[in-house]
Parts: C-alpha cells; structure tokens; sequence
C-alpha cells in the first residue's frame, strides 16, 4: 500500500535546489556555454534526483489525482518553451523529444498501477511478479514510443526509486546496481577521456548519474 505523509522535510527542499542548480548548470551549456562541457558532466546528477523526488512525492502525497494533474499541467506549460531549446529556437512543436515532465507522468501511472496490481493480487507473489514485470516493460516503451526525456530508461530510473523505497540499508547497493546499469547499458552515449596514475581510460559521461546517490543519502 503507497503511504500518505503531511508534507517533505527539510532534506527534501534542499534536494529540489540542488537538483535545479545542477540542472540549471546543464542547461546553460545546452545554450550559451557549450564550450564548457564540464557543466553537463555534472548536470548527469540532476535526473536521478529529481526521479527520487518523484517518487518520494507519489509515497508521500495524499491527493495522487492533485498530484498528477499538477505535474500535467506544468508539462504542458514546459513544453513550448523545451521545444524551442531542443529545435534552437526555430519549433514551437518538436514531437520528436518531449520534456522531462512528461516522463514523470509515465513513471507516476505505472507506480499508480503497480499499487494497484500488489493490492489486487496479495498473496499471490508469482502473478504480483508478472504483472509488474509487463507494467516496467510498458512503461519503458512508452518512454520510447513517446520520445519522452531520457526515453524508457528514464521512466525506470524512477520506477527503480520506488521499488527501492524505504528498504533495508543493503537494497541500496541493489539500486546502485540497477542506476548503473540503466545509466551505462541503457543509456550508453558519450565518453569522458580520464588519466589516473599515468593510465588513460575514458568513463561514460552518463555514469556520473550516480553520483547523486551520495546526495540520497543524506
């Protein structure tokens, strides 16, 4: 059963300006400071956040509809301005890349109804299991299908944080595996040239994702 809370602590404001600060770093070099690519090897922290945050909110919230249109609502409002980015200010409609926010609202239906299958099913561990095994595969193709920001492997990322929520302190390494897996085999793309004790290597650019675990933990 998904559990209500009055409202984040302190903590979770603080992550909320740490993500947009770095995602705002991102940003920045997305636009006007694209000769300095270190801010979007930082800005790969930001995503992770914000998909615990997401999740934390659906754990948390005790009007999920409210919760939901809200995050529909700021989607819509977000995406003129998103396609213009993606398109260098030439398209007020780009179907082929939607905002962040869009994949949220994935992660949020499917975390609605993988709720529902555990409440439907209880007691029934191999059809709970099959059931949200179909439900993490829809969700990944329709991050895929719906062009959504960071595709399915975003919408999983999320859906990682909700199956990893509030369990025993060795589930975090479990996570780190999944995170590391999505950030490295799913999503791949770029590499950063590294050299330690005089031996080259390059590391996935997406890889420093997880350094936002260190923020979560906290």
């Amino acid at each position: 059963m998904k559990e209500s809370r009055s409202r984040f602590d302190i903590s979770s404001a603080g992550l909320h300006i740490l993500g947009m600060v770095i995602m705002l770093m991102d940003h920045t070099y997305g636009t006007i400071a694209t000769n300095h690519e270190w801010l979007t090897w930082v800005g790969r922290i930001a995503f992770p956040i914000f998909a615990f945050l997401t999740a934390e909110g659906y754990f948390r919230t005790k009007n999920f509809k409210g919760y939901l249109g809200r995050m529909v609502l700021f989607a819509l409002l977000s995406e003129i301005p998103f396609n213009l980015m993606m398109s260098g200010g030439s398209r007020f409609f780009y179907p082929l890349h939607q905002n962040v926010l869009f994949t949220f609202i994935i992660a949020l239906l499917i975390m609605r109804c993988l709720d529902k299958v555990r409440d439907k099913f209880a007691g029934k561990a191999a059809l709970v299991m099959f059931a949200s095994g179909a439900l993490l595969l829809l969700g990944m193709l329709l991050g895929n299908f719906l062009f959504v920001d960071y595709f399915g492997a975003g919408v999983i990322t999320v859906l990682i944080f909700y199956f990893f929520h509030e369990r025993k302190s060795w589930a975090f390494i479990l996570q780190a595996i999944c995170l590391y897996y999505v950030n490295v085999e799913m999503m791949g793309g770029l590499t950063v040239p590294m050299e330690l004790f005089g031996q080259s290597f390059e590391l996935h650019q997406q890889s420093l994702a997880l350094l936002a675990l260190l923020a979560l933990l906290t």
